[in-house]
């Protein structure tokens, strides 16, 4: 599947107020489910001396799925292609590795 795809099919699914026109929603959407995903990693480290099972990977691997929702709606609310963004992140971090400046802090590395 390509980004478009997913961007143009997961947008069937929207079920939240004036989509089209509602930033809000999709982003505190975002940060709550980068929370589950942070929590699901927590709960390995606590309850699992850190290690990984195929439990906890499919949990994981869920609520990642869930983040990546969540970036396909605020990339479609404004008006954004996933495949470009994706296309542009790599670019970035590939001039950043060529300059040797994947380390550090700042955007404008």
């Amino acid at each position: 599947m390509t980004f478009a795809t997913y961007q143009k099919e997961s947008r069937k699914t929207v079920v939240y107020p004036a989509p089209g026109n509602n930033m809000v929603y999709p982003t505190l959407g975002l940060a709550a489910e980068a929370g589950e995903v942070a929590n699901k990693v927590k709960k390995v480290l606590r309850d699992n001396s850190g290690q990984f099972t195929e439990t906890y990977i499919q949990d994981i691997s869920a609520e990642v799925g869930d983040v990546l929702w969540y970036c396909a709606q605020i990339a479609t609310e404004l008006g954004l292609s996933l495949e470009d963004i994706a296309t542009k992140n790599l670019d970035k971090l590939f001039s950043r590795m060529d300059r040797g400046a994947l380390h550090g802090s700042g955007d404008e590395r």
